[in-house]
């Protein structure tokens, strides 16, 4: 029996923005009114730790009320034909509740809390409110389990060594504007196959992709069955 090709697939706030998730780039550079410099840098948490703990609360009750896509959902179909392996810069879990099996979130994950002296002691949130006053096994205050800008992004180099084996290669809803996430396609392999889903964009990176304008919730399902049937 011949090994299954490995699909590696880069996700980004396109395919969450169709779950009715909002970005922050679609616009004004604004996150749902508020200025991301001021919610989600290590600044603006040290200068007012309780704006930032409520937008993200806000941030996760949002997550929480949400559904996978059919994008989503047809990622975890993709499974029955490839080994699938998901990067994403989305920090919502829409992924994990489709039923995707290997995800790694590049930014973190929104539904869990981190302590803040040491930023790999990691914990559910129960529910979508993390409070002021809740504290780490250390004693400090827990904040988001997010790579705020400005923040190293230690998924880095684990992202880049699974996008160096890909054999097929699949960007969705990103602009590749956010660094290091964006470099991530320097590391896919020059034979591999790469397509990329976004419905305003035109072209990606280097080497030979192919380009499906369309959104990922109409786009990926089409594009899955095709990959299943081949």
């Amino acid at each position: 029996m011949s090994e299954k090709k490995r699909i590696v697939v880069l996700t980004g706030a396109g395919i969450s923005a169709e779950s009715g998730l909002q970005t922050f780039r679609d616009s004004d550079g604004l996150w749902e009114g508020y200025d991301i410099y001021d919610v989600a840098t290590p600044e603006a948490w040290q200068r007012n730790p309780v704006l930032v703990q409520e937008f993200y609360n806000m941030r996760r009750k949002a997550v929480l009320e949400a559904s996978p896509n059919a994008a989503h959902i047809a990622l975890k179909k993709l499974e029955k034909g490839f080994d699938v392996q998901i990067i994403t810069q989305n920090v919502d879990n829409l992924h994990e509740r489709a039923g995707s099996s290997n995800i790694l979130h590049l930014h973190g994950i929104i539904t869990k809390s981190q302590s803040c002296i040491d930023p790999e002691a990691v914990y559910d949130i129960d529910g979508w409110e993390l409070k002021m006053g809740e504290t780490c096994e250390y004693g400090s205050q827990l904040r988001p389990h997010v790579v705020w800008f400005g923040e190293a992004v230690p998924m880095i180099e684990p992202a880049a060594k699974i996008a160096s084996s890909a054999d097929i290669f699949i960007l969705i809803g990103t602009s590749l504007a956010v660094y290091p996430a964006a470099g991530l396609v320097d590391f896919v392999p020059f034979r591999a196959e790469k397509v990329l889903v976004d419905p305003n964009s035109s072209s990606a990176g280097s080497g030979k992709w192919r380009i499906i304008p369309e959104k990922a919730g109409e786009a990926v399902p089409k594009l899955v069955d095709e990959l299943l049937g081949s």
